[in-house]
């Protein structure tokens, strides 16, 4: 393990300005994203459509750091034959790989995942550098319960996850490659921010303990969690300035100042919600936080470039228009002078 390079990698990461595209949809799920577009999902269009984003010039270069793929993308070449992690590498961003295999059904707690992918990992990550991924990333998935209910999540499940992500990230070390820890209590149910907040904080001291037992060099490690943010379908649904407020409280109770950076995951946020709450975050909190807070969104900086494509090579230019926009916005975010004037003049 070489700890400088993964130092310098990880710092790069959370560049001012500068925050993490995940590109890094299962087959299964970029499917439902054309879908919703009337766009067949075949290797081709899956292609095009994640190379004219790599080709954004003044979005990648000004506001990307990095680029999380799927293992598809991080083996595909451009219609030119350029291996699409070259072009990336030439925008100045740096390739990133999703390593997880998914969450799966924990049948000894019902209702609950955990997700797998351990076994052949440190083979699979030799692989990956060689093809140019410098970090990865591995997602838990922890769902709270419904209706008042504190069943879950169990602490069985809690276990089980932040001890995947331990090992995940000791592999990837291992490998000189930087690690993406990404505990996602998701916003699916009916829980208010408190709660979130409740089990975002115990998740969260659970995987630095995990982190610590596994020798994990926090120097090299980023932290990719959900914001503290009530369900959707809760009845009372706070504002940017309590998200930004309980988020920032949760995380210096929790976050050891060795982290270099925090990116958030949007989390089913519209795009403009989720830019407007990383804003509210560095504009009021910035000098209190003794890490770097970005993004690494997926919907939240493809959702309105994806509509504008709709899988016609015609509507490119608009498609790269509409990326250029929402990079931007979140760059801005990051730096916490986004403004609604400045989302509105697309």
């Amino acid at each position: 393990m070489n700890l400088d390079q993964l130092n310098q990698v990880a710092v790069a990461m959370v560049a001012p300005g500068k925050g993490i595209l995940a590109a890094d949809e299962s087959t299964g799920t970029i499917k439902k994203r054309f879908d919703s577009i009337n766009v067949e999902s075949t290797e081709e269009n899956r292609r095009d459509y994640r190379e004219f984003m790599f080709r954004t010039e003044t979005a990648m270069r000004d506001h990307i750091s990095g680029v999380i793929l799927f293992e598809e993308t991080l083996k595909q070449k451009a219609a030119d034959g350029t291996p699409l992690a070259k072009i990336i590498e030439d925008m100045g961003s740096i390739p990133g790989i999703k390593v997880d295999k998914g969450a799966k059904d924990m049948h000894a707690f019902p209702g609950e995942k955990v997700t797998e992918g351990l076994d052949g990992l440190r083979e699979r990550l030799a692989e990956y550098y060689e093809l140019g991924a410098r970090f990865a990333k591995w997602r838990a998935v922890i769902d709270i319960s419904r209706g008042g209910d504190r069943t879950m999540p169990t602490y069985g499940n809690l276990k089980a996850n932040m001890h995947a992500l331990g090992r995940y990230a000791a592999l990837c070390q291992e490998a000189n490659i930087v690690p993406i820890v990404e505990p996602e209590v998701l916003m699916d149910g009916d829980h208010d921010i408190d709660r979130c907040y409740e089990v975002t904080a115990t998740g969260l001291k659970m995987l630095f303990q995990e982190l610590f037992d596994q020798r994990v060099a926090l120097e090299g490690t980023i932290l990719k969690p959900n914001m503290v943010i009530a369900g959707k379908k809760c009845d009372r649904q706070a504002g940017t300035e309590e998200i930004a407020e309980k988020t920032v409280k949760c995380f210096r109770e929790t976050v050891p100042a060795a982290v270099p950076g925090i990116v958030f995951l949007s989390g089913g946020q519209s795009e403009a919600e989720a830019s407007q709450n990383l804003n509210t975050m560095n504009a009021a909190y910035k000098e209190q936080m003794p890490w770097g807070l970005s993004f690494s969104y997926g919907r939240a900086l493809q959702a309105s470039a994806l509509k504008a494509w709709s899988g016609k090579v015609e509507n490119v230019p608009a498609a790269q228009a509409a990326f250029s926009h929402r990079a931007r916005m979140n760059g801005l975010a990051q730096l916490g002078t986004w403004s609604e004037a400045a989302e509105k003049a697309a």
